[in-house]
This record gives C-alpha cells, structure tokens and sequence, in this order.
C-alpha cells in the first residue's frame, strides 16, 4: 500500500461526510471482490422476491421510498466536533417497505449517487450495497421487528423505541464491518480504522434515528397501512380500553 493511497484512506476515516460510502482504492481486490459476490446475490434474491410477494400497485411506494432516501441523504446534520453527517436510511426502508424491497431501494440510491455523484467509488460498489444494504437494512429492520413484538407491535411508544434502536445499530454495525474491511484490505491499521469509524459513527447514528422516527412517526399518524408491519388498531384499542366489548 502506497504512502498516498494510506494518506488518502487516513483522511476518508477521518471525517464523516462521506459516512459509508467507501471510495475507490481503499479496498484490496480480495475484499472488494467477496462484498460483490454478496452484493450480487442479494441483488438477484432482493428482485426474485419483489416479484414474487409484492403487487403493482405497491412499485410507486419503491419510487417514492428511493427519491426520499436520496433526497434526505442529500441534507447533512451537525454533529459534536465540527463535522456532520446524513441519513444512511437503511432501517427506514426496511420499515416501509421490508427488507426486500427496501435493500433493493437503497442498491437503486447507490448506483445512482456512485455513477452521477461520485459519492462512493464504483468499483467498492459491492461494499458499499454489503455495508448498508445487507447489514443498514437487513440487519435493521430485523432488528426493529424483534425489538418492536418485544416492546409492543400495536404501541407507537414500543415502535417508536424498536426504530430508533435499529437505526442507530444499524449504523454502528455497518461502520464497524467498513472498519474491519479496511483494515483487512491493508489500506488503514485495524485499531485506527476502527476507533475512527465507531467514534464518528457513534454519533451519526443518533441522527439516524432521530429522523427515521420521525419519519415513521409521520407514516404512523396518516397512514400507518402503508408501513410493511403495520398495526392492528383494533388490538390497540382493546389494549387501551379494556372494558370494550370484544
């Protein structure tokens, strides 16, 4: 590894615009090349199972799920030490639309800001959709879906929690898995690698699930059927009038 290449990759970790967005170069072809053969699986299996579970009617909630995601990572946040960072939306997508769609969603979002925007490289494309489509969707929204049977399905106070706890997981775990793939790949020490995206990321991920319970919290108060789990009212009225009759 280069001297040039270590300064560049020294310089990515250190600030938190870019988030996960790994640029090209700092992933050897070894690791750049195992996150692809995973992106490309979950691509086929994410499209296999949008056709087969999902109507029509249900393709202009993807459009308008991909145009927010994009458009809300587009607004950065401030956060302690000067820097900012932005909306990864992962978890969000999961509870709108399942895990499915809302991995295919977010690979769409980074296609497009690698190819138009050069807001991550294309070559580390396959990290990219590893880290925050597999881990920031897969792993939130399984995450808020355990949390919330566990905290309350029907309760907003038990949703609001299981978002927000996934969101903010699902940013941490992900930074992490970058870490460690840099350090693997040789381009940044492990230690530093990985005290650099946690400490940045600690922090990003409050953001994260701020706005994603925010905009749930929307979603819950207009239309809490298009949520991909959305409540049972009836069970939630029984619960906060138990006299009812059933």
């Amino acid at each position: 590894m280069t001297e040039s290449i270590m300064s560049t990759a020294l310089s990515w970790v250190g600030r938190s615009p870019l988030a996960l967005h790994i640029p090209d170069g700092l992933l050897s072809p070894p690791v750049s090349l195992a996150t692809w053969v995973v992106a490309i699986a979950l691509i086929a299996a994410a499209i296999a199972q949008v056709k087969a579970r999902y109507e029509e009617r249900t393709v202009p909630l993807l459009g308008v799920c991909a145009a927010f995601i994009f458009a809300a990572q587009m607004i950065n946040f401030p956060i302690p030490g000067g820097t900012s960072g932005h909306l990864l939306g992962g978890t969000l997508a999961g509870a709108l639309l399942g895990p499915w769609a809302g991995s295919l969603v977010m690979v769409v979002v980074f296609i497009v800001q690698a190819a138009l925007f050069q807001d991550g490289g294309l070559t580390v494309l396959g990290a990219n959709i590893f880290n925050m489509g597999l881990i920031g969707t897969f792993g939130g929204y399984f995450l808020y879906k355990a949390l919330r049977q566990l905290l309350g399905f029907n309760s907003w106070r038990g949703t609001s929690v299981a978002v927000a706890i996934a969101a903010w997981v699902s940013v941490v775990v992900a930074a992490l898995i970058c870490a460690v793939q840099l350090g693997l790949s040789g381009t940044v020490p492990m230690g530093i690698a990985l005290v650099a995206m946690l400490s940045w990321h600690i922090a990003i991920g409050i953001g994260e699930a701020l706005i994603s319970v925010m905009a749930i919290g929307y979603i819950w108060r207009v239309r809490p059927d298009l949520l991909y789990d959305p409540p049972q009212r009836k069970a939630v009225r029984r619960v906060e009038h138990p006299a009812l009759p059933r």
